[in-house]
């Protein structure tokens, strides 16, 4: 008889409401640790592409060297896909001039909102699977007590019905049902470890992505009056040759 006590056992004693919520923990594990993998491989991935862009970025003699590596290598890191759309967005501006309402307010203006508008869909994009861990984390635990407290009825209804008061008649059962507090921490335990580690990690790249968005903003501001600077230069050397020749 204590041969056949364990999970096992407790499955079989138990009803529909009991497996339901067994069931309901083995997807919350399933779900957190594929999001663990898969958002890890990611992420360790997205690490590595971003310090060879940044490097690439930095070592580049000027925007446009940038914007034909762009061109060469996708932008498959948050650092590459931010810096592509302000590049696209300020040669759109030289383009089609500030006519447009997306460009109202200046071309500063306009390259903030880009720059701005990127930076949050890269932190909409980093916070994929962060519900599923919180949810897990925060909700299993219960799930697992309410599990227990569940099983210990039915165990306790069931030795009541027996006849059978004794405690290694009571032992048993309730130690079976127990088993659902120990499944729902283990899996919140891992859950709520990635949570904590993902929205570290989460922190840090936005932080830097933020600061990357005002060297972008600074570079290309700087570039556009320098460029102005010069055709004014230019204009006003043609101007003095045409007054003296007169």
């Amino acid at each position: 008889m204590e041969n056949s006590l364990g999970l096992a056992h407790f499955l079989g004693q138990s009803d529909a409401l009991g497996k339901g919520l067994l069931v309901t923990l083995l997807l919350l594990s399933v779900a957190s640790w594929y999001l663990i993998v898969t958002r890890g491989i990611a992420n360790f991935l997205d690490r590595r592409r971003a310090e060879i862009f940044l490097q690439r970025f930095w070592s580049a003699n000027s925007l446009q060297e940038v914007k034909a590596t762009l061109q060469a290598h996708p932008a498959d890191n948050p650092f590459a896909r931010l810096a592509q759309q302000a590049l696209e967005a300020t040669a759109d501006s030289e383009h089609y001039g500030l006519h447009k309402l997306a460009a109202a307010g200046g071309a500063g203006e306009f390259l903030t909102r880009v720059l701005r508008n990127g930076v949050d869909q890269e932190a909409a994009r980093v916070e994929y699977g962060l519900t599923v861990f919180a949810s897990a984390g925060s909700a299993s635990p219960y799930i697992g007590l309410f599990g227990t407290v569940w099983g210990i009825y039915h165990a306790l209804v069931n030795i009541g019905m027996s006849g059978q008061g004794t405690l290694d008649k009571v032992a048993g059962p309730v130690g079976e049902a127990l088993i659902m507090t120990a499944l729902g921490l283990a899996v919140a335990i891992p859950a709520v470890l990635a949570y904590n580690a993902f929205t570290r990690g989460n922190r840090i790249l936005l932080a830097r992505l933020d600061a990357f968005a005002h060297d972008l903003f600074a570079l290309i501001t700087v570039g556009a009056k320098a460029n102005s600077s010069a055709g004014e230069t230019r204009t006003l050397r043609v101007v003095g040759q045409r007054e003296g020749g007169l």
